[in-house]
């Protein structure tokens, strides 16, 4: 992958509408918060949150990941197409062993969990590419295609560190507007490294 960081991140601001008073930018924050409170409101009975992480995880993949190729405003449908038309029961196994693998990797040692947290970080986006795919082939593949690229996207990450330091002396609220930027430059690095196609194209096939 070729592409910098700086040219991800202005991808990103470009299609979230260049700032962030844009409309999509200001949707795609609520996308957010709508996922945070949904996930806040049953991670008190534990397993509420583990059946809805992998579907809601999906449908924001699909918000920032149909932004990047070209869809023109964000449709808060797509938060729920994970529990519609993208296969229920495999994101919630995707979701649910994911998360459990990325914990067992952490109680080895905080670094191991840091990279198979990156190593996983596009099965996602895989799943939204390959509706046939199980969640060991999305996890397998995302694997793969990180192998050589964790720490690209680990410093892409950190190239936002002085976005949210800002958000921080901004009453902390800023932090807020940063989330979306940030995922959108991650859907931007997903399309760089598999070479994605365009949303009108995909729909055409």
């Amino acid at each position: 992958m070729n592409v910098s960081r700086p040219e991800l991140r202005a991808r990103a601001r470009a299609k979230l509408g260049g700032n962030i008073f844009a409309a999509n930018w200001l949707m795609a924050l609520v996308a957010i918060l709508i996922v945070s409170l949904i996930v806040s409101a049953v991670s008190f009975t534990g397993i509420g949150e583990l059946i809805l992480i992998g579907p809601l995880s999906f449908g924001l993949a699909l918000i920032f990941l149909s932004l990047a190729r070209g869809k023109e405003s964000v449709d808060f449908g797509d938060l729920l197409k994970g529990f519609t038309d993208g296969g229920f029961v495999r994101l919630l196994l995707l979701g649910l062993l994911q998360n459990i693998f990325i914990i067992l990797w952490y109680l080895l040692f905080i670094i191991p969990g840091i990279v198979k947290t990156y190593s996983y970080s596009m099965s996602f986006y895989l799943a939204i590419d390959h509706p046939d795919w199980d969640w060991k082939q999305c996890i397998d593949e995302s694997r793969r295609i990180m192998d050589g690229n964790k720490w690209k996207l680990f410093v892409l990450d950190l190239s936002f560190i002085g976005w949210y330091i800002v958000g921080m002396l901004a009453c902390g609220i800023g932090v807020l507007w940063v989330y979306p930027y940030n995922e959108a430059a991650r859907a931007e690095f997903y399309q760089e490294l598999t070479g994605g196609v365009v949303v009108e194209e995909k729909e055409a096939a």
